[in-house]
């Protein structure tokens, strides 16, 4: 029953977001370095394509993070005006997605200084529920007493942990790029990330058992 049961938890960290295929149109529009670059150069017309491209996933990162929707919107939005104000700093040739996950990072530090909120991690199942909006869409609903578990024992970890899991685990970022987002070396990032999936377990069954 244990061994099932961690095998339930280890599917929810482990759920992958959906993909779309990838259209033949899709195969011939810029990359998002070059999207970046030409924004860089002032051709503002791009960060309208970099959003439709990126609000979702950098959403979804904060949601992850934070478990509250409308401060995640808000958050996201200062993200893109960020990238907007300080697209002179971007380098050519660097990954974007490392690059937008910085400025993700350091907005939520800025957040976290400014708001009383996020000294606050701990929230309610019910608020929890409420809040994740794909929650119907990516789990079952008999898994949903489960995925509050979850989301309540991801809260519950440090910020460095939790972040560390969202980037890993739920956002799919490879290990190099995590370490190149935190300024860490891939050796590192594997065990920090290990033991944050190793403390999310213990919780998880502490909150389960009670």
């Amino acid at each position: 029953m244990l061994a099932k049961k961690k095998k339930s938890l280890l599917t929810l960290v482990h759920h992958k977001e959906k993909k779309h295929s990838v259209s033949m149109e899709e195969k011939f529009l810029p990359s998002d370095e070059a999207l970046m670059h030409n924004l860089r150069d002032d051709q503002l017309d791009c960060a309208a394509m970099l959003f439709e491209r990126w609000n979702k996933r950098i959403y979804n990162f904060f949601l992850r993070l934070t478990a509250n929707a409308a401060h995640s919107e808000d958050l996201t939005q200062l993200v893109f005006e960020r990238i907007i104000r300080y697209r002179h700093s971007y380098q050519p040739g660097y990954a974007f997605k490392s690059w937008i996950f910085q400025i993700a990072r350091n907005q939520m530090a800025d957040q976290h200084k400014q708001s009383a909120f996020y000294r606050d991690r701990f929230v309610s199942v019910e608020q929890l529920k409420e809040n994740h909006i794909e929650t119907k869409t990516e789990i079952d609903l008999e898994k949903n007493d489960q995925y509050a578990q979850l989301q309540k024992a991801m809260l519950q970890l440090s910020d460095g942990y939790r972040e560390i899991l969202v980037l890993t685990r739920l956002q799919q970022l490879k290990y190099r790029e995590v370490a190149e987002i935190l300024g860490s070396t891939e050796a590192a990032v594997k065990v920090k990330a290990h033991r944050a999936l190793v403390q999310l377990r213990n919780i998880y069954f502490k909150i389960e058992e009670a």
